[in-house]
């Protein structure tokens, strides 16, 4: 029985080190290529300016029928024609041709490839079918365009465009270099062969219980390290390390990032929510923030109306957004570059929402007691941009933005934009735990760090090597004692069969 638990023991500490071997080398790939997405500055850029001509049916002839509190209406091009994007309280969306009302209920594959050439025009390219999901597509936020037609170009990036089936929008593209080298990032750093839609839980878990044992297994390892260290006296072979050549590597380059390697480890296991320690019990409940469902015609001007009186202000539109705040109906126009401009109620176009209107939207989520509202015009701690290609670093971060806190169970926090009325995000204590925990302990998003780059390059990268010298050096030294002692045993019983044939 002890000889199978220690090979147990040896097997998986192995199997552990193999891991977190692969978890450094491919954390040091993420710092600079993440998972293929399509950005809002990348979904902005290919879009052409909203025409005049024709444009548009009136709303209200859309939105008598619908079911559900209306949200926001969006006016953009899909396959090189104006429509209209419903959504409804729930999630649940409407797509509307904005020339003739025409509901979108389906999108063919030869409309699949309009959208295509929208996004690309007078680029060749290659229809791929149909997919659910493929390598590039695991993100769940793709869930409700799923499933999505996929569109080889043939440009100078070789870009894979994904086109959803559901609104005919290009909701993800990859390129050829984002493609090649996520096969050695995110996908082993995520353990992404293991993910899909059936293989959801059970991929959550592996990823979950592996960096489990493997910051136990560190902390041991960190633990035994230090009590073989000898600080004050040498041993034998005159170092204060007892062991030679890859045993002496291990300890020492484990003892100098071994702490490192600890709250790495325990930060991706936090990246997952494990047991959804991260999530509150009951969310704020920000409805009241709209001030009741949205009623476009409040605006008191056609689209073809806006769309003049947004170009007449300099800005060419390639979008309108129609929502409500506190009760007033905005419409928000956005050119090709991302930037913004702003019409409330009909009234003059500007650059920014009043200060009033969303103090007055903020204070209506909880009337019981006033929030406390603070205009950050600096990031802090909190709030913070980040690279493009990164986690959630495609989002925009605007200043400067409103941040309110709500004296409610979870201590909630709103960041609102001022210059599309929108809630950007909203974090409980939870969230803000995590951004501790799992942010700052695992990509080290501190701004003294993130805005002195190369530092910051050098430090993740050279502690990344380090703790990739660990994982690699554990797998070697792990393998060599078992093949050490696979052979004595072979010894053992090859002199006990000698022993036996001459005793008999």
């Amino acid at each position: 029985m002890k000889r199978y638990l220690f090979l147990w023991h040896r097997w998986l500490g192995i199997a552990l080190c193999l891991f977190m071997a692969m978890w450094f080398f491919s954390g040091v790939v993420m710092v600079y290529v993440g998972y293929p997405k399509l950005t809002p500055r990348e979904h902005l850029a290919h879009l052409p300016p909203l025409a005049l001509e024709n444009c548009c049916v009136a709303l209200s002839s859309m939105t008598a029928d619908a079911e559900g509190a209306l949200q926001t209406v969006r006016l953009t091009s899909l396959r090189g024609e104006p429509h209209y994007v419903l959504t409804f309280a729930g999630g649940q969306r409407q797509v509307v041709n904005a020339r003739d009302g025409a509901r979108v209920k389906s999108i063919s594959p030869a409309q699949a490839l309009q959208a295509a050439q929208q996004f690309a025009p007078h680029t060749p390219m290659q229809a791929q079918g149909l997919i659910d999901e493929d390598a590039w597509t695991h993100s769940r936020g793709l869930d409700t365009e799923r499933p999505l037609y996929r569109v080889q170009l043939q440009d100078p990036e070789q870009r894979l465009l994904y086109i959803s089936s559901q609104t005919g929008a290009v909701v993800r593209d990859a390129t050829a270099n984002e493609r090649l080298w996520n096969w050695v990032g995110t996908w082993i750093h995520w353990l992404y062969p293991l993910r899909g839609n059936w293989l959801q839980p059970a991929w959550h878990n592996t990823v979950v219980y592996l960096s489990l044992a493997a910051t136990v297994m560190a902390l041991l390892g960190m633990l035994l390290g230090v009590m073989r260290w000898h600080g004050k006296r040498r041993y034998r072979n005159g170092s204060h390390s007892p062991y030679q050549g890859m045993g002496r590597w291990h300890h020492l380059v484990g003892l100098g990032a071994g702490g490192l390697l600890v709250t790495w480890v325990f930060s991706g296991l936090m990246s997952m929510n494990p047991w959804s320690v991260f999530s509150p019990a009951v969310s704020l409940d920000t409805r009241a923030y709209a001030g009741g469902a949205l009623v476009p015609e409040r605006v008191g001007q056609s689209p073809a109306q806006l769309l003049q009186r947004f170009q007449r202000s300099g800005l060419i539109p390639v979008e309108l957004v129609w929502r409500q705040v506190a009760g007033e109906a905005l419409v928000v126009a956005q050119d090709a570059q991302g930037a913004t401009r702003v019409s409330l109620g009909g009234g003059p176009v500007l650059e920014r929402v009043p200060t009033a209107v969303l103090e007055r939207a903020a204070a209506a989520v909880w009337p019981a007691e006033p929030p406390h509202m603070q205009w950050l015009n600096d990031y802090d701690f909190y709030y913070y941009p980040r690279t493009e290609h990164s986690m959630l670093g495609h989002l925009a971060k605007p200043l400067p933005m409103l941040r309110v806190a709500y004296p409610d169970a979870a201590q909630t926090w709103l960041h609102i934009d001022p210059y599309t009325g929108e809630i950007l995000s909203q974090a409980g204590t939870g969230r803000r735990v995590s951004r501790v925990l799992f942010a700052l302990l695992h990509s080290w998003d501190w701004l003294p760090l993130l805005q002195n780059r190369p530092l910051w390059d050098v430090l993740m990268v050279g502690f990344s090597l380090g703790g990739l010298i660990i994982s690699v050096t554990g797998v070697v030294l792990g393998w060599r004692r078992l093949r050490r002692k696979a052979g004595a045993r072979a010894s053992q019983r090859a002199r006990a069969s000698r022993w036996s044939t001459s005793s008999g």
